[in-house]
C-alpha cells in the first residue's frame, strides 16, 4: 500500500473513532449479510436456469464447508448437502471450470492413494482412475452425470458414495437471519433408486426435493446412497444424480405458480424454466434422462442468444472477459410472461430488482433490446396501484425486489412485492425513451404508455414530498430500508462531518434520473401527439437542472453533494454519485470537468475505477459495501457520464483499470465490487468478503465502457449509426462489431486505432442504415 493512502486511511479511522461512530454503528444493519466465511477463500460455481441456482464448490459438491453453497428455487434451499466420495475420500482435484456460455459445469478430478483402513499399504495408487463430473440446471432439476475410467492394467473395485441433505432454509436464513419457528421437514426413501425430503412451510407451502439416481445404487439411506463399481482395464462407468424441485399449496398437487395466479410477481413462476420440470416415462434411465436434457438445455441456450450483437478485438484476454460477460447475462436472464428480465446475482440477490434490471438493460441496449422490453413491460405489469406503507408502495411507484421465499410470503421481511426505492421509478421512463430511441417500437411504448404516465405522476405527487421539485426519500415503516438509492446500507449517506444524514433525502443522481427522464418522456410524448405534454415537461426539466446546480453544487469540494438532507442542508461529500450527473445531462457544462478532476483524482480514483467515496471523507472506508468501494456499473455509468460530455481520455482510463480488474478475477468476470485500496505494483484488486458473482449489471458493464469510449449511438429516428469522436484504449488496437441491429438493417464495423485516431470501416451492411463517423 501506498504511503499516503496508509496515512489518509488511518487518519479517517481515527477521526471516526474521536467522533464516536462505532457506538452508532454497533448494531448490525437491518437485512445484514452475516460474513464469518468469505467467498473468497474458495472459488465457488454457478449455475442458473430461471427461479434456480446452485452455488457449488470447485468440486461440483455442495455443503462441504460452511458458506451460501446449495441448490435454490424461489429464495429457498432445496438441497444443503451434496457430497462424493470414492472410498470415503474426496477425489484430487484436477480442474474445474465453467463451459464457455456457462451452459455446464465440467470438473476433472482423480483418485487419491486410497488404503483400506490405515495400517494398511496403499491399495489404489493416485491417478489410476480418472472422474469427469458435469452438472447443469434446466427446467426444475439439477443434473449431475459422474463418469468414471479405469486407466490401470488390472481391474479395480469401488465404493462410490454420496451424502446429502435439504434444510430448506429460506435465503435470508442463509444470509444470517434467526427464526423462531419454522415448518416440519420430513425425508424418505420414495423407491430403491429416490429418496425424496419434504418441507411443509408455515406459509402452508409444500416443497420437496426428489434425488433420483441411477443404476440403482447398491445402498440407499435417507441422507446416503452407495455404489459398487467394477472396472476393468480401460473401463468406463457412469453414475447419475437428478435432483427435481417442486413447490405446491399443501392439500394440493398443483404448482405453486397455478395457485397464485393473482399475484402479478408470480407469473416469474409460470414462464419457463419453472417448477414442475418434465415428467419422464417411467423406468427411462437416467443416462437417457440426462443426455436428452443436456440437448434440450443446449438448444434453449442458442435460442436464447441467436442474433445478438457480438464483439471480436485485437486483445485476447479482453475476448475472454467479454465472453464471460455475455455468458453471465444470459445466465442470468430469466423468463417471464413479458420478455427475459436479468435476475440480479448470485447468491444474495436472484431474483427481479428493478433498478438492476432497469440499469443493465441500458447498458446492453445495443447489444440486446430485447433485455430493455423485458425490463419495461414486467415493471409495467408490477407497477404499484395503491398506497401500501408496509411495501412503501404508492400509486405509479415501480418495484424494486419480488422474493417468493417463506419468510417473504409470511412478512417476516417485506420483499413479497417491495416497492422501497427512489430511483426505480425515473430509472424506468428513462429506459423507456433509450430503448424507443434504439428501436423505434412504438407498440411497446403504447402498451407501457399508461404506467409511464403513473410513474410520472409519482414522481411529482409522491416522490416530491415537499414540493421543491427534488424528489426525495423516506421509509413509511421500520421494516423498510433506511436507504432507498442504489446505496442502500444504513450508513451510505452522511454529512461531512460523518454524521447521518436525517430525511427526506434527495439524493444528487436521483435528480438526474427525474430530469432525464422528463426529457426522455418528453420525446415519446411527441411521437405520441401529446404536445403539452412535451412542452410541460421540457420546461420543467430545465427548471429542474436549474435548481439542481444552485442546491447540489458545491465549490468547496469542486463536484455535487452526495445528497439534501430533510433540511435541505447539502452533504458535501465527494461521492461517485456526482457522476451519475454526468450520465443524466443534468450537469452544467462548465461543471464537468472539475466534476470529473474530481472522480479521477488519487482520493477518487485508486487505479481500478473511481471509488463510491473519495478517500478521506469521514465515513472513507476501502472495505465497506458502499463507503470507499469500487462497483464496476458505476463506473460504467460515470464512464458513459464522461463520453457524454466528450472527456472520452477519463472515460478510457476507467475502461483500462476495470480491463485490469477482470484479468485478476476468476474466469475474468467482473465481480459485484471489490474493495478501494490503492492499486499497487503486481498486486491485483481486492476482493470483497461476500460479493456476488455473477452480477447482472457488473456483466452489462464492459458493453457500456465499449460504447462510451467509440462513442456510439444507434439512432432509429434517422436510420443511422452514429461514432461520436470514437477513442479505443490503449489495450485495444482494433474491435470488430458484429450484426449491428437499427430497423431492418444489420452492421458489422471495424475500428482501428492508430495511435491517438481511430478509424472505422464498415464491414458488412444489409439494408439501408447509415453509418457516420463525427469527430
Amino acid at each position: 500500500m501506498a504511503a499516503d493512502d496508509v496515512t489518509a486511511t488511518a487518519e479517517s479511522e481515527r477521526d471516526a473513532r474521536n467522533k464516536g461512530f462505532q457506538d452508532a454503528d454497533e448494531v448490525l444493519p437491518q437485512y445484514h449479510i452475516e460474513a464469518q466465511t468469505s467467498l473468497v477463500e474458495r472459488p465457488l460455481r454457478s449455475l442458473k436456469y430461471g427461479e434456480a441456482f446452485a452455488v457449488l464448490d470447485s468440486y461440483g459438491d455442495i455443503g462441504v464447508l460452511p458458506g451460501p453453497e446449495g441448490l435454490y428455487f424461489q429464495d429457498t434451499r432445496y438441497l444443503s448437502r451434496l457430497h462424493f466420495t470414492i472410498e470415503d475420500q474426496r477425489p484430487l482435484l484436477l480442474s474445474s471450470v465453467m463451459q464457455d456460455d456457462n451452459g455446464a459445469l465440467s470438473v476433472d478430478m482423480t483418485t487419491p492413494d486410497i488404503r483400506v483402513d490405515a495400517h494398511d499399504e496403499t491399495t489404489i495408487p493416485r491417478e489410476l482412475i480418472a472422474i469427469e463430473r458435469t452438472k447443469f440446471l434446466f427446467k426444475g432439476s439439477c443434473y449431475d452425470r459422474i463418469g468414471l475410467r479405469n486407466y490401470d492394467s488390472r481391474t479395480r473395485k469401488l465404493r462410490v458414495g454420496l451424502t446429502f441433505d435439504a434444510d430448506y432454509r429460506d435465503l435470508f436464513e442463509v444470509r444470517g437471519m434467526d427464526r423462531a419457528l419454522r415448518g416440519k421437514r420430513s425425508v424418505q426413501v420414495a423407491s430403491e433408486t429416490e429418496v425424496q425430503f419434504r418441507y411443509v412451510g408455515l406459509d402452508e407451502m409444500v416443497r420437496t426435493t426428489s434425488l433420483h439416481f441411477g443404476p440403482k445404487p447398491h445402498h440407499i439411506a435417507p441422507g446416503q446412497a452407495t455404489f459398487e463399481v467394477t472396472l476393468a482395464p480401460g473401463g468406463r462407468a457412469s453414475l447419475f444424480v437428478r435432483t427435481v424441485f417442486e413447490c405446491h399449496r399443501a392439500f394440493t398437487s398443483a404448482p405453486a405458480a397455478e395457485q397464485v395466479g393473482e399475484d402479478a410477481a408470480a407469473g416469474l413462476s409460470r414462464a419457463a424454466g419453472s417448477s414442475p420440470g418434465p415428467r419422464h416415462p417411467r423406468g427411462l434411465a437416467e443416462g437417457v434422462i440426462f443426455a436428452r436434457a443436456y440437448r434440450d438445455s443446449r438448444r434453449d441456450l442458442r435460442q436464447l442468444t441467436a442474433g445478438i450483437t457480438t464483439i471480436i478485438s485485437s486483445n485476447d484476454q479482453f475476448n475472454e472477459a467479454a465472453c464471460r460477460a455475455t455468458a453471465d447475462l444470459y445466465m442470468l436472464a430469466s423468463r417471464t410472461p413479458e420478455g427475459i428480465y436479468p435476475f440480479a446475482g448470485i447468491p444474495w440477490y436472484s431474483t427481479v430488482f428493478g433498478r438492476d434490471g432497469i440499469i443493465t438493460a441500458m447498458m446492453a441496449l445495443w447489444v440486446d433490446p430485447n433485455f430493455a422490453k423485458g425490463v419495461l413491460r414486467y415493471l409495467a405489469s408490477t407497477q404499484a396501484k395503491a398506497i401500501d406503507p408496509a411495501a412503501d408502495a404508492q400509486p405509479g411507484k415501480v418495484l424494486h425486489e419480488t422474493r417468493r421465499g417463506e419468510m417473504a410470503m409470511l412478512g417476516e421481511v417485506p420483499f413479497r412485492h417491495y416497492y422501497g426505492t427512489i430511483d426505480g421509478t425515473p430509472l424506468f421512463v428513462m429506459l423507456a425513451s433509450e430503448y424507443y430511441a434504439v428501436t423505434g417500437d412504438c407498440e411497446t411504448i403504447a402498451a407501457i404508455w399508461p404506467a409511464l404516465e403513473l410513474a410520472l405522476d409519482w414522481m411529482n405527487r409522491y416522490g416530491d414530498r415537499d414540493g421543491d421539485g427534488f424528489v426525495e426519500y423516506a421509509r413509511d415503516t421500520d421494516k423498510g430500508l433506511e436507504n432507498q438509492g442504489w446505496k442502500d446500507s444504513h450508513d451510505s449517506i452522511f454529512h461531512a462531518d460523518g454524521q447521518m444524514a436525517k430525511g427526506p433525502i434527495a439524493l444528487c443522481e436521483v435528480q438526474g434520473y427525474v430530469y432525464a427522464a422528463k426529457n426522455g418522456m418528453a420525446k415519446l410524448a411527441t411521437m405520441l401527439g401529446h404536445g403539452d405534454l412535451a412542452g410541460r415537461l421540457e420546461a420543467e426539466a430545465t427548471a429542474l437542472r436549474a435548481a439542481f446546480d444552485t442546491a447540489f453544487w458545491s465549490e468547496e469540494i469542486g463536484t455535487y453533494a452526495l445528497a439534501l438532507d430533510g433540511e435541505k442542508r447539502p452533504c458535501a461529500v465527494r461521492s461517485s454519485n456526482a457522476g451519475h450527473a454526468l450520465f443524466t445531462g443534468i450537469a452544467l457544462p462548465e461543471r464537468a470537468g472539475r466534476v470529473a478532476a474530481t472522480l479521477l483524482s488519487k482520493d477518487g480514483f485508486n487505479g481500478w475505477g473511481v471509488r463510491t467515496i473519495a478517500r478521506g471523507e469521514a465515513r472513507y472506508n476501502p472495505m465497506s459495501y458502499h463507503n470507499g468501494s469500487i462497483w464496476p456499473h458505476d463506473n460504467a455509468l460515470i464512464a458513459m457520464g464522461l463520453a457524454r460530455y466528450d472527456l472520452k481520455p477519463q472515460a478510457s482510463r476507467i475502461f483500462e483499470g476495470m480491463f485490469d480488474t477482470a484479468l485478476y478475477q476468476d474466469q475474468k468476470r467482473l465481480p459485484e465490487l471489490f474493495c478501494g485500496f490503492m492499486r499497487r505494483n503486481q498486486r491485483g484488486p481486492v476482493s470483497y468478503p461476500v460479493a456476488c458473482s455473477p452480477q447482472a449489471w457488473a456483466a452489462a458493464a464492459p458493453f457500456a465502457f465499449l460504447a462510451a469510449c467509440i462513442g456510439l449511438e444507434i439512432q432509429h429516428d434517422r436510420n443511422r449509426i452514429r461514432l461520436k469522436n470514437p477513442t479505443l484504449p490503449a489495450f485495444l488496437d482494433g474491435v470488430s462489431i458484429f450484426n449491428i441491429k437499427i430497423r431492418d438493417s444489420r452492421i458489422d464495423l471495424r475500428l482501428q486505432r492508430y495511435g491517438d485516431d481511430v478509424t472505422v470501416n464498415v464491414l458488412r451492411r444489409t439494408g439501408d442504415a447509415q453509418v457516420s463517423v463525427v469527430k
